[in-house]
């Protein structure tokens, strides 16, 4: 009897046992099949340093068949590189990130080949369902349950979610799935905890470059890895305008290739990337591109034109000379061209340019002239007119009368922009010894330019001034030159000056600096010496001055004998 009551406890022990092994395997399968397929949409993501060394790893899910992924952004921030290696085990270059946050810490991209996507999901979950944290992996992907502790609705349609368990950190970026097998979000900690936490799938994969703008903002400033363009025209075009003027030396060429697939028919793609191939010495490709140009864009007169203005800065800028293809005889005949398709003034005022480069002046004259008169009068050809009249050596009231009219052309209230045609009317007031004339013009430049006009500058107001005797305001003008550039022929003018009214402890101190630079300057010598005999200084003042002959001075021995 015993033996029979021993065996049942022992076979009910045994079936309760079994039992509880099959709840616990039941238990450990109990996530849906759907849940397991999203595995093979999650990747691992990798990004480099600009020298290629490791910056940080994390993870994230594919959302299109052509490339397109959501995942975290810090692993982006100080990037130049990244690729993602997805759960068949291949790699994938990133291409171009289409829009991030930093609040949110999650981003949109895409990397280059074909993808197996997962789907998002379109219904939030609500507190107190079940979830799962789907793992990379390149066989079977480790699933791990989760349960909504908590779902905030933001912007009116996404979800912020937090969940009950932690999130580790190995499985950060791993994306998180409902019993469907959707994306409702991707995994994160939170701030002060490891708590698990999940932001929308939708709203990073919503992101999108709209703006040319977006390249200056300081989120995609902090990566290296270029930005996707904007889908419109107009906004692409502007944001490869700010890619190239704020020095993006590295992402501006991909920029423009991007351009060209994006716009194949527009001609700024190959204009673009025929400057950038010029800009490189690499000619023969920079024509190549606008031979396809030729070929492919709509405005064929914008095309010619704009390949007789690279030919003609190639010619007029650059100091090669093996390269013979291009010359200004080409760079005219495209303009030629450009204007038989369009009789647009613009490509008749370059081929007045490229005639005035040519030394033709009289013919480059009679365009300005015309081109005046036309549409296109403006500051600019009332100047070129004047440059061609200072060649042909016509007299200085017929210069002055077109920089005139240069100056009467310019947008009202006057800018920086306009404050080259002062300068130039200035200048040649002050050639024809109108230097009232010329000094007003030049304090108005100096206004335009915000006091931020180059050292030549100062120096012509300085000479100027000299004419005029103000002393004062030249001493003023020499010294700001001289703060700007420190030559030492600018401190010996000082120094001259400040002799010249009486200043000779300043015409010293000015000649020392002079010194350091140029030791051997005779001039400088010369007027230490008068300097010295100025402060009576006599033995110094001759010693002085003999240096000075020493060093070839033909001044220097006149004044030895009349100081003698």
């Amino acid at each position: 009897m015993q033996s029979i009551n021993f065996n049942y406890q022992s076979s009910i022990k045994s079936f309760i046992l079994v039992a509880f092994f099959l709840l616990l395997q039941t238990g450990m399968k109990a996530q849906p099949s759907a849940v397991q397929k999203s595995g093979k949409a999650v990747f691992s993501l990798t990004t480099f340093k600009a020298g290629g060394e490791l910056l940080a790893t994390t993870y994230g899910v594919f959302t299109s068949k052509d490339g397109e992924a959501i995942s975290l952004f810090s692993p982006f921030i100080g990037a130049d590189s990244a690729v993602v290696i997805d759960a068949q085990g291949k790699m994938h270059e990133v291409d171009v990130i289409m829009g991030a946050n930093e609040i949110y810490d999650v981003c949109h991209f895409r990397v280059k080949g074909n993808t197996t996507p997962a789907v998002l999901a379109t219904q939030h979950l609500t507190p107190g369902e079940k979830a799962w944290q789907v793992s990379y992996a390149l066989k079977k992907a480790p699933v791990t349950d989760m349960t909504v502790k908590k779902a905030e609705d933001f912007m009116g349609q996404y979800a912020f979610y937090q969940f009950n368990e932690i999130v580790e950190d190995n499985k950060l970026g791993c994306p998180i799935v409902n019993a469907q097998g959707e994306v409702v979000g991707l995994s994160q900690q939170a701030s002060t905890t490891r708590d698990g936490q999940a932001t929308d799938g939708r709203y990073a994969n919503s992101f999108v470059i709209e703006n040319g703008l977006a390249i200056s903002e300081n989120i995609y400033q902090r990566t290296g890895i270029r930005i996707d363009l904007p889908k419109e025209q107009k906004e692409a075009l502007n944001l490869l305008v700010l890619a190239n003027a704020g020095g993006l030396t590295k992402n501006y060429a991909k920029y423009v290739d991007d351009f060209m697939r994006l716009f194949p028919t527009a001609t700024d793609g190959y204009t673009l990337k025929a400057q950038l191939l010029a800009a490189h010495q690499q000619y023969a490709e920079a024509d190549a591109t606008m031979q396809e140009a030729f070929s492919n864009v709509d405005d064929k007169d914008v095309a010619h034109a704009d390949y007789a203005r690279i030919i003609y800065n190639k010619v007029l800028y650059s100091q090669d000379s093996l390269y013979t293809e291009w010359t200004l005889d080409k760079a005219l005949s495209e303009a030629n061209e450009a204007y038989n398709l369009k009789a647009d003034p613009s490509y008749q005022h370059l081929q007045a340019q490229i005639i005035f480069s040519q030394q033709r002046y009289d013919e480059a004259l009679h365009l300005f002239t015309a081109l005046a008169s036309s549409s296109l009068r403006n500051s600019e050809v009332f100047y070129e007119a004047a440059q061609c009249k200072a060649n042909l050596k016509a007299p200085n009231a017929e210069i002055i009368a077109l920089l005139d009219s240069a100056v009467a052309a310019c947008p009202q209230p006057l800018t920086n922009i306009s404050a080259p045609y002062i300068l130039a009317r200035g200048r040649a007031y002050d050639q024809d010894g109108q230097y009232r004339k010329a000094i007003v013009d030049y304090y108005q430049y100096d206004s335009l330019m915000l006091g931020r006009a180059s050292d030549d500058f100062y120096f012509i107001r300085y000479q100027c001034e000299l004419n005029m005797r103000q002393y004062q305001q030249a001493l003023n003008d020499i010294a700001h030159a001289a703060y700007i550039n420190p030559l030492p022929e600018y401190f010996i003018e000082m120094a001259s000056l400040q002799l010249r009214v009486s200043q000779p402890e300043n015409a010293l101190r000015s000649l020392e600096i002079a010194e350091r630079n140029a030791p051997d300057n005779a001039d400088i010598h010369l007027i230490r010496g008068l300097a010295y005999i100025q402060l009576k200084k006599k033995a110094d003042g001759l010693a002085s001055l003999e240096k000075a002959k020493a060093l070839g001075d033909e001044r220097a021995q006149p004044l030895i004998e009349k100081y003698k």
